[in-house]
């Protein structure tokens, strides 16, 4: 039997559990997808929910196990998303494109990282730990319990909104792209936002530098800066290339690609080949 497209699955139940779930994300971290595992427990309850075949399931557990980071008081809103599309691809499959699921999430978790982070931990952060300092200063006991008070309500009430607002933001949208038959367009978009994201994340956090030097004593020009007149960023840009190459061609796992860079970041620097960026 064909689902009613015009059908919410997605029950405010739901949401609830998707909030709940939420809360430990800065629980768990690894250093090859991050958050992914905090994501996958996240989206868990709703996968029974959506698909029924195996094959569905796996795919959908595959998609949510893939790179992500963001502030996690910003997180339930990527959910809510990631909910509200997963629903929509589970009634239309064969209209749906999965891959925007991914591409919305990478779009997105930048950028909402740099607002959460600016907001929660450099503004809230430091203005309820000063009231609560001060507070505890004056020798009123009462002081850390106002700064995690402070702190927390409005950091639960932003998770809590953020992913309904997420939801319906994405079953609106989705609905709105679907009628309007650009879906396809807007994929290729998102798609381009996500690689936009992912070279500026690799020119802006992978640092190489070659220390050697030529040209006469008074004015040495060193090979960084004739790499970089040529491409700025052409370094990282290759590394970046060659680790997605060996993790994608030859299926090398990152745990040794990690472990490869630090020996060879160590011998580089023991022997002067590499130096501290900078």
């Amino acid at each position: 039997m064909m689902k009613n497209s015009n059908e919410n699955l997605i029950t405010k139940k739901d949401l609830n559990t998707l909030f709940v779930r939420s809360l430990p994300m800065e629980s768990s971290f690894n250093y090859e997808r991050m958050m992914s595992l905090a994501y996958v427990f996240c989206m868990y309850p709703l996968m029974n929910k959506l698909y029924k075949k195996d094959e569905d399931k796996k795919a959908y557990m595959k998609r949510h196990l893939e790179f992500f980071n963001t502030t996690s008081a910003c997180a339930p809103f990527i959910l809510g998303i990631s909910a509200a599309m997963e629903e929509e691809n589970s009634k239309s499959p064969d209209k749906f494109d999965v891959s925007t699921i991914n591409s919305m999430k990478v779009g997105l978790m930048g950028p909402l990282a740099g607002v959460g982070d600016a907001i929660f931990w450099v503004s809230l952060r430091i203005i309820t730990a000063g009231i609560g300092i001060n507070l505890a200063l004056q020798g009123n006991v009462i002081g850390p319990l106002v700064f995690v008070l402070l702190f927390n309500i409005p950091n639960y009430l932003f998770r809590f909104f953020g992913g309904r607002l997420g939801y319906q933001t994405g079953v609106s949208f989705i609905g709105r792209l679907t009628e309007g038959g650009i879906m396809d367009n807007i994929s290729y978009a998102i798609n381009i936002l996500g690689m936009t994201v992912i070279g500026a994340m690799s020119v802006s956090m992978v640092e190489i530098s070659l220390p050697f030097t030529f040209g006469n004593a008074e004015d040495p020009q060193t090979i960084m800066s004739t790499l970089d007149s040529i491409m700025p960023g052409i370094l990282p840009l290759l590394l970046v290339f060659a680790l997605y190459w060996l993790m994608t061609k030859k299926k090398v796992k990152t745990i040794y690609l990690l472990l490869g860079l630090i020996i060879i970041g160590i011998i580089g620097a023991a022997t002067g080949i590499l130096a501290v960026a900078g």
